[in-house]
C-alpha cells in the first residue's frame, strides 16, 4: 500500500524546465555586456551616461509602478533591466541625458505596466520607448557622432537641461552608413561595420559580437532560432532582388544585414518571448514580415532605418498570427 503522505496530486504540466522568468532574463544581460564594453570602446563615457540613464528610468518606474501592488518589487526578475540595456542600444552616444531617463519611463509605464505588467505587453517596451523619443525628440535622435575623440568626456548635448537647447558639436558629428547609402548612395566598408566602427546608435557596434549572441542565445533556446533566421534571410533575398536591378543605387545584402540595427532587432527585439508568435510556423510568417517591411521602409521610407516600425507593427499583428497557426489539438477537429 502507497504512503499517502508521498502521492503528490495536481493537475498537469508535471514536467517542468529548470529555466525560470529571472534566470532567462539575467542570462540575456550577461551576453549584453559585450556589446556595452565595444560601445564604451568606441563611445566612451557618452555610452556609459546614455546607458545608464536609460536603465535608471526603467527600474525607477518599475519600482514605483511594482511596490504598491506587490508589497515589495519585480526588479529581481531582470526584466526591467533588459528594458533599459535594450533602449540604451537604440541611441545614439550624444544623446540628452534627460530624454534617456524619460525613454525607460515611457518603455516601462507604457510599454508594459500599462498592458498589466511582464507577459501582458503587446509591444515590445524598449521600442515603445524609442518609439516616443523618436515622435518627440526627432532632431537629437537623429544627430550621430563618429566614434572618436572626446573619450572621458560628454558629447554632443548629453548635459543638455530638460526642454532647454543644447549646443550641438557640429565638428564630430556624422552621417550614418544607412543615411550615406539611401541619400548619397554611398556605400560603406563591411569590415567596419562588422567591427562596429562607424557611427550611429550603441547598438550598431560590431555586428560580429551580436551574431556571436544570437547563436549562443540559439544554442541555449533562450530565443526561437526561426525568427532571427527569417528576418536575415527575408532581408537578404528581398535586398538581392533590388541589387541585382541596379547595384550603384540600391545596397548590396551583406550591408543590409550589418549596417544599423538590424541585427540587434533580430536577436534580442524581435525574438521577445512575450510579443512573438508561439508557433513554428508563426514565427516563421513573423520573422518574413520583419525583414520584408525593414528592407521596404529602408529603400523607399522617409527614413534610413525601419527596423523599430517593422517589428512593432509586427508585434501589433501577433496575436492574429498566433490564432491562424495554432495547432491542432488531440482529439479536435
Amino acid at each position: 500500500m502507497v504512503d499517502p503522505s508521498k502521492l503528490s496530486i495536481s493537475t498537469s504540466p508535471y514536467l517542468h524546465d529548470k529555466a525560470s522568468t529571472p534566470r532567462i532574463m539575467w542570462e540575456v544581460v550577461y551576453t549584453l555586456l559585450p556589446v556595452f564594453v565595444v560601445a564604451f570602446y568606441y563611445f566612451g563615457l557618452s555610452a556609459l551616461l546614455v546607458s545608464m540613464s536609460a536603465i535608471g528610468g526603467c527600474l525607477l518606474t518599475e519600482w514605483a509602478i511594482s511596490r504598491p501592488k506587490t508589497q515589495g518589487s519585480t526588479l529581481g526578475d531582470g526584466s526591467a533591466l533588459i528594458t533599459g540595456l535594450l533602449l540604451a542600444l537604440t541611441l545614439p552616444p550624444g544623446f540628452p541625458l534627460w530624454m534617456a531617463f524619460l525613454g525607460g519611463v515611457i518603455a516601462i509605464g507604457m510599454g508594459k505596466a500599462i498592458w498589466g505588467g511582464l507577459g501582458q505587453n503587446t509591444f515590445n517596451p524598449a521600442l515603445v520607448g524609442r518609439a516616443f523619443l523618436q515622435a518627440a525628440f526627432p532632431t537629437a535622435i537623429t544627430t550621430w557622432e563618429l566614434p572618436n575623440g572626446h573619450y572621458w568626456m560628454p558629447r554632443g548635448t548629453n548635459l543638455a537641461l530638460p526642454f532647454f537647447q543644447g549646443h550641438p558639436i557640429d565638428a564630430i558629428s556624422a552621417a550614418t552608413p544607412l543615411s550615406r547609402m539611401k541619400f548619397d548612395h554611398a556605400p560603406t566598408d563591411l569590415f567596419d561595420l562588422l567591427l562596429g566602427n562607424t557611427s550611429g546608435s550603441l547598438g550598431e557596434t560590431c555586428g560580429l559580437l551580436l551574431a556571436l549572441a544570437g547563436l549562443y542565445l540559439a544554442w541555449r533556446r533562450l530565443i526561437n532560432w526561426r525568427i532571427p533566421v527569417s528576418i536575415l534571410l527575408t532581408v537578404a533575398l528581398f535586398s538581392a532582388v533590388f541589387y541585382a536591378m541596379d547595384p550603384l543605387r540600391y545596397p548590396s545584402p551583406p550591408f543590409m544585414l550589418l549596417a544599423g540595427g538590424l541585427l540587434l532587432g533580430a536577436v534580442y527585439m524581435a525574438t521577445d518571448l512575450v510579443t512573438s508568435p508561439l508557433t513554428p510556423k508563426g514565427a516563421w510568417i513573423f520573422g518574413i514580415g520583419i525583414g520584408f517591411l525593414v528592407v521596404l521602409i529602408r529603400i523607399w521610407g522617409g527614413l534610413p532605418e525601419g527596423v523599430m516600425y517593422a517589428i512593432l507593427l509586427m508585434n501589433a499583428v501577433a496575436p492574429l498570427i498566433n490564432r491562424f497557426t495554432k495547432t491542432r489539438v488531440y482529439g479536435h477537429s
